[in-house]
C-alpha cells in the first residue's frame, strides 16, 4: 500500500497564490496530487512535468559550460508560474501558482515540502512496533 502524501503536497499550497501541486515520477507517472486538482488533470500535468525535467536535464551542460546538473525549473505563463524541483529518488515536485505569487516564499516552502516528502517516502513501515517477536 502506498503512503498517502497528499497532506505534504497540500502544505505547499499554504503560500498565497499557490494553485496545484503534483508529485511526479521521473517516467511521468502521477505519484500524488494536492486535493484541489482532479486526477485526469494531474496525470496530464505529471506527464508534461516529466518531459520538462527531462529536457532541462538534457541542456544542463549547455548552461554549465559542458558540466552541470539540473536543480529546478521556473516557467512563466500569462496567468502564473510553474515551479519544478527534484523531490528525491526519481521524483519531482511541481507547483502551479498565480502570477503575483511571492516567489521567495514559494521556493522556500517547496524546499521544506521536499524535505518532508523525502522523510515520508524514506521511512520504512514499522512492523510489530512495540510488540515482542
Amino acid at each position: 500500500m502506498k503512503p498517502d502524501l497528499s497532506w505534504v503536497l497540500n502544505s505547499v499550497l499554504e503560500v498565497r497564490g499557490a494553485r496545484h501541486a503534483v508529485l511526479v515520477s521521473a517516467d511521468g507517472l502521477l505519484m500524488e496530487r494536492s486535493a484541489d486538482i482532479g486526477r485526469d488533470e494531474a496525470e496530464t500535468n505529471a506527464a508534461a512535468m516529466s518531459s520538462i525535467q527531462s529536457l532541462c536535464r538534457a541542456v544542463a551542460a549547455f548552461v554549465g559550460g559542458g558540466e552541470g546538473a539540473w536543480k529546478q525549473t521556473l516557467i512563466e505563463f500569462d496567468n502564473g508560474w510553474v515551479f519544478l524541483v527534484e523531490a528525491g529518488d526519481g521524483s519531482h515536485l511541481a507547483v502551479s501558482t498565480a502570477a503575483d505569487v511571492d516567489m521567495e516564499a514559494m521556493s522556500f516552502r517547496m524546499q521544506k515540502t521536499v524535505s518532508a516528502l523525502r522523510e515520508a517516502m524514506g521511512a520504512a513501515p514499522r512492523h510489530g512496533a512495540g510488540a515482542r517477536t
